[in-house]
């Protein structure tokens, strides 16, 4: 039952409207770090205890398709629908960031990964500037010189690359990847009552990445005893079972179900710039549940890759398409941030 006045409030003030969709999305986006924070925490005392990365990968997205096959059936007609968004979200989104991430992970630090990653957000411009062929503003590359300033302090170029270069390489291409997530998550936004359900693209998505991996990472062969038992996370024993929970459901169900859900309510952009805290949260909960530190210079580049992602991320110009709103019966022209133009 709606409450008295709603319906008149909310068809008269398309800015609050906005205000309360970009607050939640707000709220999605930070839930969404955290839930992604995490997974690299999780997965490495499992790689530890025995597991390839490719295994790990491939439990996390076989768990949480499964968890999703209610939602798939229910959307089946975007298979016909949206075959192209489907599969690359499922190529890119799922299979091709969680690879690289946790076989990044399993040869460098799980906050340096993270923060190799976030380059991700800087990356987006490239998309906005040569694909979508829009300006970029000078604050906006100034953003990009500075997170790949601190990168170059979170690796230490000065000693020669003290972590593994193929560690290295492979979070980068999860960054590339992540690229692809954003940009993906964001399609249909603007089709109104047509744009494909974010849950459903979801459920589809960790389909096609559970095919794929499937012939990647070959599950058959896999040590299936390490899941009976547990791995060391620093000094403590926590059941293998647990930590595959935590993986699945939280780590991947929620982070996706929040982020794709955030992304459609804010915008690539800004999504981005919140998913920075991810790296953050990650190498909070590294140090404290699995003994991980950094040099004074590493976090010091770390702050600074954040900051210039940041900077990159909100200097980005708006969109410049506009949507139609009927309001009191009359139409007005508003921007996409709720604004008469």
């Amino acid at each position: 039952m709606p409450v008295l006045g709603s319906e008149e409030k909310s068809q008269g003030n398309p800015q609050g409207r906005a205000g309360d969709g970009r607050g939640l999305g707000l709220g999605l986006a930070l839930l969404s770090a955290f839930a992604f924070g995490g997974s690299g925490v999780a997965a490495k005392p499992l790689i530890e205890a025995g597991l390839d990365p490719l295994h790990v990968v491939w439990l996390r997205v076989a768990g949480a398709a499964l968890v999703m096959l209610p939602v798939a059936w229910r959307h089946r007609a975007l298979v016909r629908e949206r075959p192209a968004l489907l599969a690359g979200f499922g190529l890119l989104a799922v299979a091709g960031v969680q690879a690289c991430y946790f076989a990044s992970i399993s040869r460098i630090p799980v906050g340096v990964a993270l923060l190799v990653e976030y380059l991700a957000p800087a990356l987006v411009l490239g998309w906005v500037r040569f694909v979508q062929r829009r300006p970029v503003t000078k604050a906006a590359a100034f953003g990009v010189v500075l997170a790949v300033g601190g990168l170059a302090c979170v690796v230490e170029v000065w000693s020669g690359l003290s972590f593994d270069t193929v560690g290295l390489l492979l979070a980068l291409g999860a960054a590339c990847c992540q690229v692809g997530y954003f940009v993906l998550s964001d399609q249909g936004s603007d089709a109104g009552e047509k744009a494909p359900d974010p849950f459903g693209v979801i459920a589809y998505g960790l389909l096609v990445g559970t095919a794929l991996l499937t012939v990647i990472a070959r599950p058959w062969g896999m040590d299936w005893q390490v899941l009976a038992g547990s791995a060391d996370m620093d000094g403590s024993a926590v059941p293998a079972w647990a930590l595959i929970g935590w993986i699945v459901l939280i780590a991947t169900v929620v982070a996706y179900l929040t982020g794709v859900v955030s992304v459609r309510r804010l915008s690539p952009q800004v999504a981005g710039v919140v998913a920075c805290l991810e790296a953050v949260i990650a190498t909070v909960l590294a140090w404290v549940m699995l003994g991980e530190q950094l040099s004074a210079p590493q976090l010091a580049g770390g702050a600074v890759v954040l900051v210039g992602a940041f900077i990159a991320q909100s200097a980005t110009p708006a969109r410049t398409e506009s949507s139609v709103v009927r309001v009191s019966g009359s139409e007005e022209e508003l921007s996409t941030s709720g604004t008469a133009a």
